[in-house]
């Protein structure tokens, strides 16, 4: 065993990113048919339920079909960029899931002599990291939009460039404050400040300091993520598919892939951030991270319910809303959360 202990650490990480990476191939397909049977619970009617047990095979039915059909690209298209293009915005998206910390340190019930903590990469700015990778998918966006020689999707890749501009300084600004709060600029560190109670009962979430800044996360980061009601790059009333629009086959199924990858990711860095992580009662500290799973799949649940209940705003409206409103709060939060660190001498 000790002639094999050299070996065995890395093999365990290169496990843990083999499970991480597939674990949000298999979310991505999961919440496809999560949001297909809750659009259909709400509307009073059962969604898919022929493919498979009440519909659960439908997922991968969706995906064959797509990799039977035919790759089309327009004739006056970027050939290259236009390939490109969905593949920078899926990379984009798995990259900045990668610093993004799920769990506690654990030997692996003593298959390791030193405790690892579980998540791809744990760097010291990770969260620097995540807000740099999740700027980096409206590229792919924007270069699909012109690349496809399309006047629809031209459209919604400029929406989602103006979009990611005006909703990232929300965004980033709301995060700020919680920065100020943990002191660290390190995911795994920002969790472990929110470990124990207050009152022994409150669990020390900063959700509970900063009520604002996680009303503000949420809002800009279902912008970001281009859902509903603010999916104007899209916006299939309008613009017929926005920047895939001219996509067929596997190209255009890469595009939602990374839709429900960054959703997942906003949501898993939610729950870290607000949340308390894999903090939470009743559990042994290594089962922790099935918190951390849970609170993911509640934050998932809501963007799911919001695209069905809140109708869409004009575009106009959208960006008078982040810029006017949204931003201007995220910046008084962010005063007066420095005000008080600094009073208080957190």
């Amino acid at each position: 065993m000790d002639s094999l202990a050299p070996y065995i650490r890395p093999g365990v990480i290169g496990v843990m990113i083999f499970v991480a990476f597939n674990a949000l191939i298999i979310a991505s397909a999961i919440l496809v048919l999560a949001e297909r049977k809750l659009m259909g619970f709400m509307q009073q009617r059962y969604g898919p339920y022929l493919t498979g047990p009440h519909g659960t095979l439908q997922p991968i039915a969706d995906i064959l079909k797509l990799l039977f059909k035919e790759e089309l690209r327009p004739k006056g298209a970027d050939k290259y960029l236009f390939t490109l293009a969905p593949a920078i915005a899926v990379v984009a998206a798995f990259t900045a899931f990668a610093t993004v910390p799920f769990g506690p340190e654990t030997t692996f019930f003593g298959l390791l002599e030193e405790p690892i903590k579980l998540g791809i990469a744990d760097i010291n700015v990770g969260l620097l990291v995540v807000f740099a990778a999740t700027s980096m998918g409206v590229y792919g966006i924007v270069i699909a939009g012109w690349s496809s020689n399309s006047k629809y999707s031209l459209m919604g890749g400029l929406r989602a460039s103006a979009q990611m501009i005006s909703y990232e300084l929300a965004y980033a600004t709301s995060i700020a404050a919680v920065v100020l709060l943990a002191g660290s600029l390190s995911i795994r560190e920002i969790v472990d400040g929110q470990s124990g109670y207050w009152f022994s009962v409150i669990p020390r979430w900063y959700l509970f300091l900063q009520p604002l800044g996680f009303l503000i996360y949420a809002i800009a980061g279902v912008a970001e993520t281009n859902r509903a009601p603010f999916d104007f790059p899209e916006a299939e009333q309008e613009l017929v598919a926005g920047y895939n629009t001219e996509y067929s086959s596997v190209r255009f199924a890469l595009f939602p892939q990374a839709e429900y990858i960054n959703m997942t990711t906003m949501a898993a860095v939610a729950t870290d951030l607000y949340l308390g992580g894999w903090h939470g009662p009743f559990l042994p500290a290594g089962f922790g991270w099935l918190w951390f799973l849970l609170k993911v799949a509640a934050i998932l649940f809501f963007y799911i319910w919001m695209r069905w209940t809140v109708p869409r705003y004009r575009y106009d409206q959208l960006m008078q809303f982040g810029w006017k409103w949204l931003f201007p709060a995220s910046v008084l939060n962010l005063l007066v959360t420095a005000a008080l660190v600094l009073y208080f001498n957190v």
